[in-house]
């Protein structure tokens, strides 16, 4: 169930693109809102909220193994992200909301995701299992 809910995610807003081109704020919409809401407080007792999670702001790595792997009721976007998606939604986590994480970069993403042998992004229409 909570995965149908995930797949009813928003629909991306129009933004500015970020410097490294991918927006962060249109990707975690797109893909991450419908459970954990836009603002970032996620859904008490079905969602848990990123805005202050200590673990979204400790090392980059950890976030970014749950995004990759799936842990709990959480999906892996392993294959239905590209690294920069990834990267792009990482550091917006991160850093909004009054969170204070460091930046994730796509390159630290690829290397994760070879570390982890997390599945390959499925460049296609028909990708985005979520």
């Amino acid at each position: 169930m909570n995965h149908i809910i995930c797949a009813l995610a928003l629909m991306a807003c129009t933004l500015p693109a970020s410097a490294a081109g991918t927006d962060g704020k249109a990707v975690f919409q797109k893909s991450c809102a419908a459970c954990h809401q836009a603002s970032g407080k996620g859904i008490p007792g079905a969602f848990p909220a990123l805005a202050g999670n200590a673990f979204v702001q400790g090392p980059g790595q950890e976030p970014a193994t749950v995004l990759l792997k799936g842990r709990g009721g959480m999906p892996d976007f392993s294959a239905s992200l590209s690294d920069a998606d990834l990267a792009a939604v990482l550091t917006y986590v991160r850093t909004s909301w009054g969170n204070r994480g460091d930046a994730m970069t796509e390159q630290q993403v690829a290397a994760l995701r070879t570390e982890l042998q997390a599945a390959k992004f499925a460049a296609s229409p028909f990708a985005n299992k979520h």
